[in-house]
């Protein structure tokens, strides 16, 4: 297929299957993301953690574990470029393998979660009564306490460690994917359609399942996308307070945390990593913000 030809076919005034309108869409979609260019900013910067991510053995220069005593707290070099810490390892490797971390926290919370919330909230809204009260009464309890102190607590339940933080982050973000999901399913609960199909004979749960989910998913997916610099700064702090990944990984928040004894006198400790969680966390907030202006029909 010609270029040509793709144009005028994402541009066809009537689609011709599912797959071409699911295609137009997406076109339109980009080419409304094309014209934010904040949104464009924080997907740029995220597709660029991603290549860090993946070749980081490439692109580090030594070994993020390798100490060398010998150069100690050496300030920013060509030969160090974030220069090296306490025990003489170089900054930009550890930050560079930190990607790996910080994107695995925050994929494996987002796939954890999104299921867990959309699926809750739906049920809560589609089926009413007792089952609303119920779980919505479990999602205020929650909701009721900050995200980064609930984390505390469990993680000190379970143990420190990188798995218990990641099961601990996906304990306190679910609540407001259920929330919103809840919303979605109110909206479209008392539609034409879902009356359609409940006279067909569709059981309560192949609704939900098969057309009330699919309604809530647009709306999740942006959730989703602002949630993850939460859950960057919640591993973070819980890295931070030495609950989080332990040493020796090159976590953001725990090199952080070791840096700041020396951050007076050294200050690329504590800089170098604080601002890769800022960066980081700042681009996933400009995509939401250009996802919810595309998936979002009413902030139109």
């Amino acid at each position: 297929m010609s270029a040509g030809t793709l144009r005028h076919w994402l541009n066809a005034e009537a689609a011709a299957s599912p797959f071409q309108a699911f295609a137009q869409r997406a076109w339109l979609g980009w080419l409304q993301l094309l014209r934010n260019p904040l949104g464009m900013i924080g997907l740029l910067i995220i597709v660029a953690l991603l290549l860090v991510a993946a070749f980081a053995p490439v692109i580090a220069s030594q070994s993020p574990y390798e100490q060398n005593l010998r150069n100690v707290l050496a300030p920013p070099s060509s030969e160090h470029l974030f220069g090296t810490d306490e025990l003489g390892r170089d900054i930009f490797s550890r930050v560079v393998y930190g990607s790996r971390i910080t994107l695995l926290i925050v994929l494996l919370v987002s796939v954890i979660v999104a299921p867990i919330g959309l699926l809750v909230g739906a049920v809560s809204g589609y089926l009413g009564g007792w089952v609303d009260v119920a779980l919505m009464r479990l999602t205020d309890l929650f909701l009721a306490f900050p995200s980064l102190i609930l984390a505390l607590a469990f993680v000190a339940a379970m143990g420190p460690g990188l798995e218990n933080a990641i099961i601990a982050i996906s304990l306190t973000a679910w609540p407001q994917i259920a929330r919103l999901a809840r919303a979605e399913t109110l909206t479209v609960r008392n539609s034409d359609y879902i009356a359609a199909v409940r006279l067909q004979g569709a059981s309560p749960m192949r609704v939900v399942l098969r057309h009330v989910l699919p309604m809530c998913v647009p709306s999740v997916i942006i959730r989703v996308t602002l949630n993850m610099a939460g859950i960057i700064l919640t591993a973070a702090g819980l890295g931070f307070l030495g609950l989080g990944a332990q040493p020796p990984s090159p976590e953001w928040g725990a090199m952080t945390s070791t840096g700041r004894r020396y951050m007076l006198d050294s200050w690329w400790l504590v800089t170098m990593p604080g601002l890769a969680i800022l960066t980081v966390s700042l681009a996933f907030n400009l995509f939401g913000d250009a996802l919810r202006d595309i998936l979002d029909p009413r902030s139109s």
